[in-house]
C-alpha cells in the first residue's frame, strides 16, 4: 500500500492565511488551561498520550500525528507544572521532529525552560504556533503539506480528547461542554483540510473517522444573534462593544457520544 512515505502526492498548495485561521480558532493550551483551573480538575497523566508509546510509530503518518498529540499534551502537563513529565514529552517532541526532518525548527533549550515554568506559558505557545507556521511554510515549499496537517489535525483531537475527559468528570460544567460543542465549526475546516490527501489510504481512513464524528457533531445547534454594536468608554476610551450572542445547544448525551467518536479515532493513532 502506498502512502505519503513512499510516494509524492499532487497536492493543493494551502494557503497560510487559511493554515494560520484554523490555528486560531483550535483550543489552545491556554484557553484549556482556564478551563481547568475554573472546573478544579486534577492532572491525570493517564488521560495523556505516554511518551513511552513513541517506539510505535514508524510511519510518516503516524509520527507527524503523534507529533501534534505529544505537542498539546507538553501544554497540558505544563499548566499543572508537571515538570518532569513536560520533559518527557519534550524528548518525544525532538524525536519526531527529527525524524520528520523538522527538528531544526525547534530550539529545544528554550523550549525546556519555558516548559518547566508556568509563568511562561505565554511564550510557550507563541514560540509553538511560530514554529508550526514554520513548519507548515517548510512542509508545503518541500511537497509535504499533509504532513502539516496530520500535525495540526493531531493536536486538536487531543486537546478534544482531554476537554471531553474532563468534561466526563465534571458535568455541571457547562463552560467545558460548550467548548466542546464549538469544535464543531472547527471540525468543518479539519474536514476540509483532510479532504485534500484523500488519495493517500491512510489519511482516507482519518477522514473517514474525521466523517463518523461529524455526523454526532451534527445534533449540536449553533445559533448566532446578531444584536447592533454599541459605543461604551472604559478607561476614558470610546470602544465599540459587540452585543451580539452565541448559543450553543449541546446536552451530555452529545458530549458523551462524541467522547465515544474521539476515542475510536485516537485509539487508531496512538496504539
Amino acid at each position: 500500500m502506498e502512502s505519503v512515505d513512499t510516494k509524492s502526492l499532487a497536492q493543493p498548495v494551502i494557503s497560510e492565511e487559511v493554515i494560520a485561521d484554523i490555528i486560531q480558532q483550535i483550543p489552545s493550551p491556554l484557553e484549556i488551561s482556564f478551563l481547568l483551573k475554573n472546573s478544579g480538575a486534577t492532572y491525570d497523566f493517564d488521560i495523556l498520550n505516554n511518551p513511552e508509546n513513541i517506539s510505535k510509530y514508524n510511519s510518516n503518518f503516524e509520527k507527524a500525528l503523534n507529533l501534534g498529540i505529544y505537542g498539546t499534551d507538553l501544554g497540558y502537563a505544563n499548566i499543572y507544572e508537571q515538570n518532569q513529565d513536560a520533559l518527557l514529552y519534550l524528548n518525544s517532541i525532538r524525536e519526531l521532529a527529527d525524524d520528520l526532518s523538522i527538528g531544526q525548527f525547534f530550539d529545544f533549550g528554550v523550549i525546556s525552560r519555558l516548559a518547566t515554568n508556568s509563568r511562561n506559558l505565554d511564550s510557550l505557545l507563541l514560540i509553538t504556533t511560530q514554529n508550526f507556521n514554520n513548519i507548515n511554510n517548510y512542509l508545503q515549499e518541500n511537497k509535504r503539506a499533509n504532513l502539516s496537517v496530520l500535525l495540526l489535525t493531531g493536536g486538536w483531537l487531543e486537546a478534544l480528547h482531554i476537554v471531553c475527559k474532563i468534561a466526563e468528570k465534571d458535568p455541571t460544567n457547562q463552560a467545558l461542554i460548550e467548548k466542546i460543542g464549538e469544535q464543531k465549526i472547527i471540525l468543518d475546516n479539519i474536514k476540509i483540510l483532510l479532504s485534500f490527501y484523500t488519495s493517500d489510504p491512510y489519511i482516507s481512513d482519518l477522514y473517514n473517522g474525521i466523517l463518523e464524528l461529524e455526523q454526532v457533531f451534527a445534533e449540536i445547534e449553533i445559533v448566532y444573534t446578531y444584536a447592533e454594536p454599541t459605543f461604551e468608554e472604559v478607561d476614558g476610551i470610546l470602544v465599540i462593544k459587540d452585543n451580539s450572542t452565541t448559543t450553543i445547544n449541546i446536552t451530555m448525551e452529545n458530549v458523551k457520544a462524541i467522547t465515544k467518536e474521539v476515542e475510536a479515532i485516537r485509539s487508531k493513532i496512538i496504539s
